[in-house]
């Protein structure tokens, strides 16, 4: 099976991004399944990942939406461990459960939480949830139509002491500003993230960029494309 609907559906599976199965799921909408089916979905993210990710190493996710970015990093760079973070609650039995298929679970597993890197950071945050999950987001981007729920913080310096890692993937709709902001890059070694300007503007992206380039990891352009920008530490 290659795609969405058919056979796939009736045995669970809605479609096959880059070798990973992915489980069915009212989170998957007929053209997000078409686009993990044809290889399209988060292409720019999988890219980027696979581009400056070392195999063997150690990946904090950061968003883990649907859990295909992460499962296909993580079997193609062969990843000795990967833990994802995913802040919507309505996703882990799903991340969970493509990792069983997929036969990941010696190597990943996922939380719910945020992870904030701001010193004493509240116990809980407001997060949104959109009718479509790859636009919930800590930031209300549509009024109204949001429903929000309160998600556990999990303090990154905390993280870091329990699972000390050397890459990180990032898609958290505008999230990566604050936390670049006072996260501690000690030890990582490549880094990917999605920069949304819509949330916080041009000036916004380019501090992004200052604060990675101060850490010591250099663009790299040749592994970006769209809103996502790969870097990697000199050697």
């Amino acid at each position: 099976m290659s795609g969405a609907g058919g056979d796939g559906a009736a045995d669970g599976i809605a479609a096959v991004c880059h070798g990973i199965r992915v489980p069915a799921g009212p989170h998957l909408g007929p053209r997000m399944i078409a686009s993990m089916g044809e290889g399209r979905y988060e292409a720019g993210e999988i890219a980027g990942g696979l581009a400056v990710i070392p195999e063997g190493a150690r990946i904090l996710e950061l968003g883990a939406g649907a859990g295909v970015v992460g499962a296909v990093i993580a079997t193609r760079r062969r990843a000795s461990a990967v833990l994802s973070v995913e802040a919507n609650p309505n996703l882990i039995p799903y991340v969970r459960r493509l990792h069983a298929l997929n036969g990941l679970e010696g190597v990943m597993s996922v939380e719910h939480g945020v992870v904030l890197t701001a010193p004493a950071p509240p116990a809980t945050v407001t997060f949104h949830l959109t009718g479509n999950f790859l636009g919930s987001s800590l930031t209300d981007t549509r009024p109204g139509r949001t429903r929000p729920v309160e998600v556990p913080v999990i303090p990154y310096a905390a993280l870091r002491a329990r699972f000390p890692h050397d890459a990180i993937v990032m898609d958290i709709e505008g999230g990566e500003l604050d936390f670049l902001r006072h996260a501690d890059l000690t030890g990582v070694n490549a880094f990917v993230a999605e920069f949304h300007r819509d949330i916080y503007g041009k000036e916004g992206a380019r501090e992004c960029m200052r604060l990675l380039d101060r850490a010591g990891l250099k663009f790299r352009e040749d592994a970006s494309g769209g809103g996502v920008r790969a870097f990697s530490r000199a050697a």
